[in-house]
């Protein structure tokens, strides 16, 4: 979803609610994450003072395996996120979002955003104890003699 912001540039006080779905074909080329539902994103985009604020939830749900066990499990995921847009910067800065000829991508923003906020190792539970290294049995549910 591009959203134009020439407006909201322009008039201090303006502001446009965001409230968008990002559908399953637009993430299939998203690697290492499989979504098992559509990426909602809802929010606000609003000038104060004359800087603009990007302000948005993101929800989804994620198929993944648990990094030591290897079960399947679906995740739900909610996070809030907070950005200040500008028309142009004189440097490099990972700090603003930057609206390339007035726009900004908001798929974009969302997805990076949201990937960058998961955990980096998912388990199905804080005690998960994997599997056996010498013959692959879940240990969660039996135990083996391997390494006795």
């Amino acid at each position: 979803m591009i959203i134009n912001l020439k407006q909201l540039f322009d008039i201090v006080g303006e502001s446009r609610d965001i409230k968008h779905t990002i559908q399953s074909d637009e993430l299939s080329g998203i690697s290492g994450v499989e979504f098992a539902s559509p990426v909602e994103i809802e929010g606000r985009v609003f000038n104060r003072a004359g800087v603009v604020f990007l302000k948005y939830s993101v929800s989804c749900t994620l198929l993944q395996l648990c990094d030591r066990c290897l079960k399947e499990m679906k995740n739900d995921y909610h996070f809030d996120f907070e950005h200040i847009v500008v028309s142009s910067v004189s440097r490099d800065n990972d700090e603003y979002i930057v609206a390339e000829g007035e726009s900004i991508n908001l798929n974009e923003i969302a997805v990076t955003d949201l990937l960058l906020q998961l955990p980096s190792k998912f388990l199905c539970d804080e005690d998960c104890k994997g599997l056996c290294m010498v013959c692959g049995c879940d240990l969660n549910e039996s135990e083996c003699d391997c390494l006795k």
